[in-house]
C-alpha cells in the first residue's frame, strides 16, 4: 500500500474533580503529624522512620505541578483512608475505566469526523487496566458497536506511542483501515499518598486518536505519520509490583511496594540522555534535524526532564509554543501526556509543519512518532 497513514483525531476528556497542591499538602501532612505522633517512641528508639512533611512549593519546584484531576475525589484526602474511595460496579455494569475509554473516544472521532462503525479496531493502552479480562477495549468496542477486534496493551507511560505504531501498523498494511487508540489513564488508584516523593505525581485523565488512511481521512485537521519508533531497556527504578500473584505468595496486596514507587534521581540521569538520543536517532534516520520540527509534544513526566531533553537537542531552551507543558493543569498522566499536548497544541501548526510526538517511561520505554500537518 503505497497511501499515507494519518492522525485524523484526537481527543482529551478529563474528571470535573481537582487536587491542588495545597490541598494534597494539607491531607499529607496532617496524616505525617497524627503518624508521627501516634509512633513518637518508636520513632524516639529507631524501630519507626519520621514522616517528613511537604509543601505546595517543594511540589512545584520538583515537578512543574500545580493540580492534577481525579475521578473521585472522596477519600483521597481522608487521613484515615489516604486513597479514593470508588464504588465497586457489577460484572454487568460499565466499568470505570471503559467509561473513562468511551469519553475520549467520543470526542476523538467527533473531530475526526468518523462513526465508531467505521472503526476497524480498538487499542486501549495505558499504564494500568482494571482487570485482566476481558479486555477493556473490547467492553469499548461492544459499547461503540464496533465489529472488528479489540485487545489491551501495557507499556508504562509509553503505552500511548507503542499502541500508536501498532495502530499505523496495521493501517500501512492494510489488516485495518481505521484504529482507534484509547488511553484511559485511571491512575490515583496506584497513588501511595502516604509518601511525600510521590503522592503529587499522577492525575487521571483519558485521551484517544484516530488513525487511518489518507484515503479515508475526512477531518478538517490531519497529520501524516513520517515514521515510527520504538526502544525499550530493563530497569528497576520505576516499578509497580502490584499483581495476581500477590495472592499466591501471601503479599500484602496493597503494601506501598506493589503501589507505584520510584528512583527518581536515577529516572532522571538515565531517561533523559536515552530520550534525547532516541529522538535524534529517529529524526537522523528520517533526514530531518531538530531545528526543522515546529512542535516538541513530550512527555509530561517532570518539567525538568523536558526542559533538558528539549535543550539537549536544540541547544537551547525550547520556547512554550515549541515545546507546550500540561504539566501544571493535568499533572502526570502517564501515557496520555504526549497526547493531551498534541491535542491542545496542534491544529495552529501550518499545513507543512513538522512535529514529534514523544513519550517515555518505566521498562525503561521510549516511543517517539514524528508526523507532518497535511
Amino acid at each position: 500500500m503505497n497511501q499515507s497513514v494519518v492522525i485524523s483525531g484526537s481527543g482529551v476528556w478529563n474528571p470535573p474533580h481537582t487536587i491542588t497542591n495545597e490541598e494534597l499538602v494539607d491531607s499529607y501532612n496532617a496524616y505525617s503529624e497524627k503518624f508521627n505522633a501516634d509512633n513518637a517512641a518508636d520513632i524516639a528508639n529507631g524501630r519507626a522512620t519520621e514522616m517528613p512533611m511537604s509543601s505546595a512549593p517543594f511540589i512545584y519546584k520538583a515537578s512543574g505541578i500545580k493540580q492534577r484531576y481525579i475521578y473521585i475525589k472522596d477519600g483521597a484526602l481522608d487521613i484515615n483512608r489516604m486513597r479514593p474511595s470508588i464504588p465497586k460496579r457489577g460484572d454487568d455494569e460499565l466499568s470505570h475505566q471503559a467509561e473513562f475509554a468511551l469519553n475520549a473516544a467520543k470526542i476523538a472521532l467527533n473531530d475526526a469526523n468518523k462513526n465508531a462503525t467505521e472503526i476497524d479496531a480498538v487499542i486501549v493502552s495505558c499504564a494500568y487496566t482494571e482487570r485482566a479480562y476481558p479486555a477493556i477495549s473490547i467492553e469499548v468496542q461492544n459499547a461503540l458497536k464496533i465489529e472488528g477486534f479489540g485487545f489491551d496493551m501495557l507499556v508504562a507511560c509509553s503505552a500511548a506511542t507503542f499502541a500508536l505504531q501498532r495502530a499505523y501498523e496495521m493501517v500501512k498494511s492494510g489488516t485495518a483501515k481505521c484504529v482507534l487508540v484509547i488511553n484511559p489513564e485511571l491512575t490515583s488508584p496506584q497513588v501511595n499518598y502516604k509518601d511525600r516523593d510521590s503522592h503529587f505525581i499522577f492525575g487521571d485523565v483519558s485521551t484517544a486518536v484516530v488513525i487511518e488512511g489518507s484515503d479515508t481521512c475526512q477531518s478538517e485537521h490531519s497529520y501524516e505519520i513520517l515514521g515510527t519508533k520504538a526502544v525499550t531497556q530493563f530497569s528497576n527504578n520505576i516499578r509497580s509490583n502490584f499483581g495476581y500473584v500477590s495472592h499466591a505468595i501471601d503479599d500484602e496486596v496493597f503494601n506501598p511496594d506493589n503501589l507505584f514507587h520510584q528512583n527518581g534521581r536515577g529516572v532522571f540521569k538515565e531517561v533523559c540522555p536515552m530520550a534525547a538520543k532516541h529522538i535524534q536517532d529517529h529524526l537522523t534516520e528520517l533526514d530531518y534535524t531538530p531545528q526543522d520540527l515546529s512542535r516538541w509534544w513530550l512527555h509530561q513526566a517532570n518539567i525538568n526532564m523536558n526542559l533538558l531533553v528539549s535543550k539537549r537537542l536544540l541547544g537551547r531552551d525550547a520556547t512554550l509554543e515549541e515545546a507546550p507543558i500540561v504539566l501544571d493543569e493535568y499533572a502526570n498522566t502517564a501515557s496520555a501526556g504526549s497526547i493531551i499536548a498534541f491535542t491542545k497544541y496542534s491544529k495552529d501548526l501550518a499545513s507543512g509543519s513538522v512535529g514529534v510526538i514523544c513519550s517515555f517511561g518505566a521498562g525503561y520505554s521510549i516511543g517517539s512518532l514524528v508526523i507532518k500537518k497535511c
